[in-house]
């Protein structure tokens, strides 16, 4: 009786381990496929085989910037911060003013706080270095104009010749060019390339 309880307690105790190594194989079959299939692959087997499908798939969409972002600085040299910040100030002023004329409206354009740097000059008496002078100051503010008429900036962004005739010493990036609906774009091509991959398998798996 002893050695029958004995061999009942080792067989509740196997199924139970076959239990609970079953069920770590079913959870991690279950995190294998959820990372299968959100990668966008697909891999299926047939029971009754050894031969398997691979379904694969892939969705595109075309979209067009809506955002065009367009950076410049301008700079300028004083004998003193004073002098300096007065010339800036004008010219950020007659940079305004440019951007205004070409319908730019003050919440599409940005201007940045003034940086400041001391200047120098060396020195030298026939031909012996004597050590550097202050010699004045420069300043550079930058501008950011973002809108959403991507035209209108890339005219403006070509076209500064008013600005330098003008006496404002500005350099021009290049624009940059974004699209705000992304999360969007994301969705949708989630959508298509899961819906994509589903038709694939199915085409391989009934032999289309």
């Amino acid at each position: 009786m002893e050695e029958n309880k004995e061999k009942k307690e080792k067989t509740g105790f196997m199924a139970q381990g076959r239990s609970v190594i079953i069920a770590v194989i079913a959870a991690l079959s279950a995190i294998i496929c959820v990372s299968i299939f959100t990668g966008g692959l697909v891999d299926y087997k047939k029971s009754g085989g050894g031969s398997g499908i691979t379904a694969t798939g892939s969705a595109s969409c075309d979209f067009e910037s809506d955002l065009i972002v367009w950076r410049g600085s301008f700079s300028v040299h004083g004998d003193t911060p004073r002098d300096a910040y007065a010339i800036i100030k004008k010219d950020a002023e007659l940079v305004r003013q440019y951007l205004e004329e070409n319908q730019v409206a003050d919440d599409e354009m940005i201007f940045s706080s003034v940086n400041i740097s001391q200047t120098y000059t060396s020195r030298y008496d026939e031909g012996k270095y004597l050590g550097d002078e202050p010699d004045g100051y420069d300043l550079t503010q930058s501008l950011t104009v973002s809108s959403y008429d991507i035209d209108k900036v890339e005219n403006i962004s070509r076209d500064i010749t008013k600005l330098i005739e003008s006496g404002v010493e500005f350099e021009s990036e290049l624009p940059e060019y974004y699209y705000t609906k992304l999360d969007e774009v994301k969705l949708e091509f989630t959508d298509d390339a899961l819906e994509a991959i589903a038709d694939k398998a199915m085409e391989k798996d009934t032999g289309a």
